[in-house]
């Protein structure tokens, strides 16, 4: 009987929580509006947690997993300040990429398009002469990359934050792994002391601690997850392969589930551009983003891969923590991560917002350390993702033919930047170009012929 009446209480309690509207947070008319017009039915575990403490004015530190709507938690309850006594330079927002960055900006921009919030986005990798005019006309709020933003403390005439109200570091535990320590504490040092604090982290680090003791004031601790974990709907799978067959092996996953959008993650910028010339030369449409392209290029490619112009988005960590695009179904860890944490931002690059997702991780004789690692951080073991060996093998004299143009394509972009010559070839490993179509009817006209792999 008791268990009953307990199990009741229990599916109460449930129900309660999830009919909490973005009204009972304290949030204004015109943004509970904005909210549904993005279809946000209703808060997620860290937005109702952080939201009513930001409005009540406290300095909150907010630990949650990677896809769990912690750029709301902060923009809502600023823009709500912001409507309640206006100003410019009113909040600053820390990131550390600039992907990052641009995409906190579209949120701010699209929860205060109605109430005509100004924002700027100031990264490096930008002409620093048009970022000064952007800062002169005042925006409300400046998402910016911490680098960056020194520069033009130090370098812009008339620009200072001597009456900035709000200051948020988001992914903290990562600008300070990039070593943005030292531009941090500049920041500080010339932002007011009276001011509001948010600190949103994935992980509490000692550095992050010695953060929150420099920069918050008797802050309040929201705690959403306490032991690293990914979300429930998200189903994730190994796959034990020879480190000589990982290529065929992609190329049959990429088969065998297309119609999907994926997310593959390697280790270095050069195997980013190595795999995706390699899958265009067998049909594929996949872009790289890697560290290495300019600015421009990068937000082409991610434009290109949200506007699902392209299936197959190929990146270096530069894309693992932050960036949400909605319809990855698949994520594919190429390369094993180093870092075991890296690998739950890596697959919460899908599954997010309550739908489903899945992750195939490749684990070659060389990685077996780093994946038992990985198994011990998330506190489960991953199955198989099942496959026919002989099945796979069918692929591999196609990819092999592939791997040869691939090659002489990697050569050939090599002699052209040597020489300085940067004509649109050249630039087929930053850029996006469509000659994988003639590519693969060459391959498809070749007869059978051994290919060696390099």
């Amino acid at each position: 009987m008791s268990e009953s009446i307990s199990e009741n209480t229990e599916e109460k309690q449930n129900e309660e929580e999830n009919e909490v509207t973005w009204k009972d947070l304290g949030i204004v008319e015109t943004l509970c509006k904005a909210c549904e017009d993005l279809k946000w039915e209703k808060p997620t575990k860290i937005q109702k947690e952080a939201i009513p403490l930001t409005l009540q004015g406290k300095d909150v530190i907010g630990l949650a997993e990677t896809g769990s709507g912690k750029t709301a938690a902060f923009a809502l309850p600023i823009i709500q300040a912001l409507l309640e006594s206006p100003q410019r330079y009113f909040a600053l927002i820390l990131t550390p990429t600039r992907e990052l960055a641009f995409q906190i900006s579209e949120q701010f921009e699209a929860l205060g398009s109605s109430v005509g919030v100004k924002c700027a986005v100031i990264v490096g990798g930008m002409d620093m002469m048009s970022q000064a005019l952007v800062l002169a006309k005042k925006p409300h709020i400046i998402i910016a990359t911490p680098g960056r933003l020194v520069d033009h403390l130090e370098n812009t005439k008339g620009f200072n934050l001597r009456s900035l109200k709000f200051l948020v570091m988001d992914e903290a535990d990562r600008i300070l792994n990039m070593d943005f320590e030292v531009e941090v504490d500049k920041i500080l040092k010339v932002i007011p002391r009276e001011r509001r604090t948010l600190l949103f982290s994935a992980t509490m680090t000692k550095k992050v601690q010695k953060l929150q003791r420099a920069s918050l004031r008797n802050p309040v601790k929201v705690e959403v997850s306490t032991k690293y974990q990914t979300v429930d709907k998200l189903q994730q799978y190994y796959i034990f392969i020879p480190v000589k067959f990982k290529d065929v092996y992609l190329v049959h996953i990429l088969n065998e589930l297309a119609g999907n959008s994926f997310m593959i993650f390697c280790a270095t910028c050069n195997n980013t551009v190595r795999t995706a010339l390699l899958l265009r030369n067998l049909g594929f449409t996949a872009i790289p983003l890697h560290g290495q392209m300019s600015q421009n290029k990068r937000i082409a490619a991610l434009t290109k891969f949200k506007a699902k112009n392209r299936s197959i988005l190929i990146s270096t960590d530069v894309a693992s923590r932050g960036l949400d695009i909605p319809h990855v179904d698949i994520v594919i860890n190429f390369d094993i991560p180093t870092h075991s944490k890296d690998y739950i931002h890596r697959v919460g690059r899908t599954a997010r917002a309550g739908r489903s997702g899945r992750s195939i991780t490749f684990v070659t004789q060389y990685d077996v350390e780093l994946y038992q690692r990985i198994e011990q951080l998330i506190s489960k073991q991953l199955p198989l993702y099942e496959t026919e060996e002989q099945e796979v093998m069918l692929l591999q004299e196609r990819v092999a033919e592939a791997h040869r143009i691939v090659k002489m394509e990697l050569k050939e972009i090599e002699d052209k930047k040597k020489s300085g010559k940067r004509k649109k070839h050249a630039d087929a490993d930053e850029d996006d170009t469509e000659q994988s179509f003639g590519v693969r009817k060459r391959i498809k006209g070749k007869g059978k012929g051994k290919g060696k792999r390099f």
